[in-house]
């Protein structure tokens, strides 16, 4: 599984970071996580609000920081 954190780097987006690990943690699931902060590359997700959760290429979710559990359906959904 690939997943991707887009953001600038701001504190927002390093949460979002932490909060994915944690999640593939819990899920005790095998998943790479990149943290993207080019913005030319994250506009190319159509993405306008940092930060955002990009699992297989689909972008699940944008604009504020989702909570663990969240981030775990995501994951499980996709």
């Amino acid at each position: 599984m690939e997943i991707k954190v887009l953001g600038p780097g701001c504190k927002k987006c390093n949460t979002l970071a932490e909060a994915t690990n944690k999640a593939i943690g819990e899920l005790a699931i095998e998943a790479n996580v990149e943290k993207i902060d080019d913005m030319v590359k994250i506009l190319s997700y159509g993405v306008m609000s940092t930060p955002a959760l990009v699992i297989n290429e689909k972008v699940v979710f944008s604009g504020k920081v989702p909570s663990v559990s969240e981030i775990k359906e995501f994951i499980q959904n996709a």
